[in-house]
């Protein structure tokens, strides 16, 4: 396996992580609910995205064949404050994984079996 190359990676100026779903209205409403706003563009009327940090978007994508089974982690500054306001939202971690140093990962499922997780240093 080749390994890209430093002066590749420095080339490239954007992440998308994507969601194969099944049904729009669905993922619509639940990735709203997580995300806890509205998507920040749609490109067409199979896609909506959330810019999540600078040059870091999460979109999703109805491919009804394709749907389920994506694995995705965010880095965030606060993860137990991030996941106390997704629970506000009305939506609940799948689990919660602990790590050395207080790292850990709190794990979300969308309804198609998408997992996107949200990661960060907890306080002691």
């Amino acid at each position: 396996m080749r390994f890209l190359q430093a002066r590749t990676i420095a080339a490239m100026v954007d992440l998308f992580a994507g969601f194969a779903v099944s049904d729009y209205d669905r993922a619509l409403q639940w990735y709203r609910l997580l995300l806890g706003r509205d998507p920040s563009f749609h490109p067409n009327d199979r896609e909506a995205v959330w810019e999540v940090g600078e040059h870091c978007y999460v979109y999703f994508e109805v491919l009804p064949d394709r749907a389920g089974g994506a694995l995705s982690m965010v880095m965030v500054e606060d993860v137990d404050g991030t996941v106390s306001e997704i629970s506000g939202r009305g939506i609940e971690p799948l689990r919660s994984e602990h790590y050395e140093g207080g790292m850990r990962k709190v794990v979300y499922q969308d309804p198609d079996g998408n997992e996107l997780s949200f990661g960060g240093i907890s306080p002691k």
